[in-house]
């Protein structure tokens, strides 16, 4: 598929604004950004969606999506090495015994899995911190005790421990001071089971 250099710079702008805010761009924010008409972007948006690289819901604000071919894939056998162990205790020799990590066989297949950033802290005792990135298994059904995206019914999306209770769900926070969320049915859009944190 062929992307002219100015779709290829709205779809890189579709991306970065989708990871940092978690919610598309209005025409109004990408015509400022690019410094053109409304209209100028709408025409962007227009091919794109006709090239199958986005698709859009019709008088609903901020409802451009990337569809999921399009998405950023891992690449097939990403190596890192594991070095070895060391203790987060009492200092102790180093013990080394390189191995491969390969990320391509953690991720089974791209298609499934997205990330997230952490805004808040009250996960902070499961260690997910505000800033963090979160790998969501969006296929992966839940247990109880799993760490979910869950959507809730008055259309709030978090970050929570999730447990069934008779007459509805208990969304569950890892924070000695927030109180537990109590619906009657949440939408779970996804699980924990990865977590990135740059220093």
């Amino acid at each position: 598929m062929f992307l002219t250099k100015r779709q290829l710079q709205v779809l890189d702008f579709l991306r970065s604004f989708l990871e940092r805010f978690r919610v598309a761009p209005t025409l109004d924010e990408m015509a400022a950004h690019f410094k053109v008409s409304r209209i100028t972007i709408h025409e962007h948006l227009r091919s794109l969606e006709d090239k199958g690289v986005i698709r859009r819901t019709k008088n609903r604000a901020r409802s451009i999506e990337l569809v999921e071919q399009h998405a950023p894939e891992v690449p097939p056998g990403l190596l890192l090495p594991i070095l070895g162990l060391v203790r987060a205790g009492a200092p102790c020799q180093p013990f080394e015994n390189p191995e491969p990590f390969d990320l391509a066989n953690w991720i089974r297949d791209p298609s499934d899995y997205h990330l997230l950033r952490v805004a808040g802290e009250s996960m902070i005792q499961d260690h997910i911190a505000d800033g963090d990135l979160v790998l969501i298994d969006r296929r992966r059904a839940p247990i109880d005790g799993d760490i979910v995206v869950a959507a809730t019914p008055d259309g709030d999306v978090t970050l929570k421990r999730i447990y069934r209770e008779a007459g509805g769900v208990r969304l569950q926070p890892s924070h000695p001071d927030m109180q537990p969320l109590r619906y009657a049915s949440a939408e779970v859009r996804g699980v924990v089971v990865g977590l990135i944190r740059k220093f």
